[in-house]
């Protein structure tokens, strides 16, 4: 039975569950000259992260509840900000835990998070 709130991952991809309903996927793919990245949902691009001063995103076309566009943003801007930082697998995840819970997404930590 699919959980009632969290997040599901495959490699670069995720789906946000919310209220038993799974939203997804979420995806990224690297600018050709690797200084962004395109943001996509169900292989739609919707966004993009050029730097830390610019970002382009929009989502409404999609009509998700403001609750999985919340946590998606969280997970993609922690995903860019690891991988920009350099963090190894296990730094992503805590750091991923940590912003989740301090934007008050602590019921999308994802179940092996929450024993570490």
């Amino acid at each position: 039975m699919l959980e009632t709130h969290g997040i599901r991952f495959d490699r670069t991809r995720f789906w946000v569950i919310h209220r038993r309903r799974e939203y997804g996927p979420f995806d990224y793919e690297w600018i050709d000259d690797l200084r962004g990245m395109e943001l996509h949902y169900k292989g739609v691009k919707f966004g993009e992260i050029c730097s830390y001063e610019e970002l382009f995103a929009d989502m409404r076309e999609f009509r998700l509840p403001m609750k999985v566009v919340h946590v998606a943003c969280v997970v993609i801007g922690t995903s860019a900000i690891g991988i920009a930082r350099g963090y190894n697998a296990h730094e992503r995840r805590e750091f991923l835990e940590k912003m989740l819970q301090e934007f008050n997404c602590h019921r999308f930590v994802p179940p092996d998070h929450k024993s570490e």
